[in-house]
């Protein structure tokens, strides 16, 4: 595996952290919340078996960690480093995936949606999230300048416990990647690119031409529903796997089944 930022053009934002690996068509891979290109529980390595795979690094997390971006502007990074490609995101690298094909459609020739979602329905409920997520980046990186509350260990520690996680190994986990982040990175991301903060796409979704995968854990509910109205929103060019016996992190619990699906979709014709 070798680093490859892409080359920018003159006076453009820098392109992100990437990480290449394996031959064939090109796969671009959006980490979740805490994580890096490192945190794949093997589905990155699956698949570069057969495909030239672009791990990348999103804003405030791993080696793009002082990157600030919300999602628009992560989004249209995340575009510039990987190209044109099918792009595949899980959790916050859906919402910057997804956000890439509705921006810029040209460079997204399939889509894989992990535990996905085009936004917080109501402007109550985006606010109640905002100050939650505001909540969490106090503890990592205090506005007023005081000591922290949290080291980014003890963060990470809680993180991957919640109930929403399930059974993950310990080693799909990645906890020593996730350790080595940024606090101020990562209450960066919380503030610019959390939920509450993104603009919803639901309306956006009939407006998608290329194939879409949606993929989640079949015990993780709300987004088992998410999926399935995001399905019925995009219509005959999204397909829908729910993964049994899995969680939010379904590709972490699973990852042999996820890349299977994911390879089938990948391989298809036009």
């Amino acid at each position: 595996m070798t680093p490859s930022p892409a080359p920018s053009a003159p006076d453009a934002p820098e392109p992100l952290c990437a990480v290449t690996s394996g031959r064939g068509p090109r796969l671009v891979l959006a980490h979740g919340f805490t994580q890096d290109h490192r945190v794949w529980g093997g589905l990155d390595a699956d698949l570069a078996a057969d495909h030239e795979v672009v791990a990348v690094d999103l804003p405030g997390h791993g080696r793009s960690a002082a990157v600030r971006a919300d999602v628009t502007a992560g989004a249209d990074l995340l575009g510039r480093t990987g190209g044109t490609a099918a792009y595949l995101g899980y959790s916050m690298g859906a919402r910057h995936c997804l956000r890439l094909a509705v921006d810029r459609p040209g460079l997204v020739t399939r889509l894989v949606l992990i535990s996905g979602t085009p936004g917080i329905d109501g402007a109550d409920a985006r606010a109640e999230r905002r100050r939650a997520d505001e909540a969490l980046a106090e503890r990592l990186d205090p506005s007023d300048g005081s000591a922290p509350a949290d080291t980014v260990e003890a963060f990470v520690a809680r993180w991957v416990r919640l109930p929403l996680f399930g059974d993950v190994p310990e080693p799909a986990l990645g906890l020593e990647a996730r350790r080595q982040g940024s606090p101020a990175g990562l209450a960066a991301s919380l503030r610019l690119a959390g939920s509450g903060t993104q603009e919803p796409l639901w309306d956006a979704l009939p407006s998608l031409a290329m194939p879409i995968l949606l993929i989640a854990g079949a015990r993780d509910d709300r987004y088992v529903d998410l999926a399935e109205r995001m399905a019925a929103a995009i219509g005959p060019r999204a397909r829908l796997h729910l993964v049994a016996d899995a969680d939010h992190a379904p590709h972490l619990q699973r990852p042999a089944d996820v890349a299977a699906v994911v390879r089938a979709f990948l391989d298809e014709g036009p």
